[in-house]
């Protein structure tokens, strides 16, 4: 069954994508949930001709998205947390954390853009994670967990 996405499903495809799922998926919760639409040939070239006006719009997206990227790879993030014996952490670091620490830097990013390698962070030590600033423009940023003990 061919969509046509109406908004970025995860594992599947980003908005205005044209994709193939299984009849059950796509007529049991795609379509019904407003996630999807059947990818008729009218459909088709509404969409082509959607992308068309889109494209000149998504130039200046992406070159703002850049600029952004610059930013966060010249940052030196370093985020405090709590530890107990040797290096363990207290609770553990996840892409939230990373969020407000790049809120407090300037660069308000929701933290579902933003993946840790590996997942929670539990220990001290250097990171990285990979940061989504439009489906073009993934960044990685370095980033080091320090003991809030001096």
């Amino acid at each position: 069954m061919e969509l046509i996405l109406k908004q970025d499903i995860a594992n599947l495809g980003f908005k205005d994508d044209l994709v193939a799922v299984k009849n059950g998926y796509g007529r049991n919760y795609l379509i019904p949930q407003g996630f999807a639409v059947l990818a008729t040939s009218s459909a088709k070239k509404v969409l082509t001709e959607n992308l068309k006006q889109r494209a000149h719009k998504e130039k200046s997206i992406v070159n703002d998205a850049n600029k952004v990227a610059d930013a966060i790879k010249a940052l030196e993030l370093t985020i405090t947390a709590k530890t107990g014996e040797g290096d363990k952490l207290f609770g553990s670091i996840s892409n939230a954390n990373l969020s407000e620490a790049l809120a407090k830097e300037g660069n308000e990013i929701e933290k579902k853009f933003i993946t840790i390698a590996g997942g929670l962070i539990k220990r001290l030590g250097k990171y990285s994670a990979k940061v989504r600033l439009h489906r073009d423009v993934i960044v990685d940023l370095a980033f080091e967990v320090v003991s809030d003990k001096k």
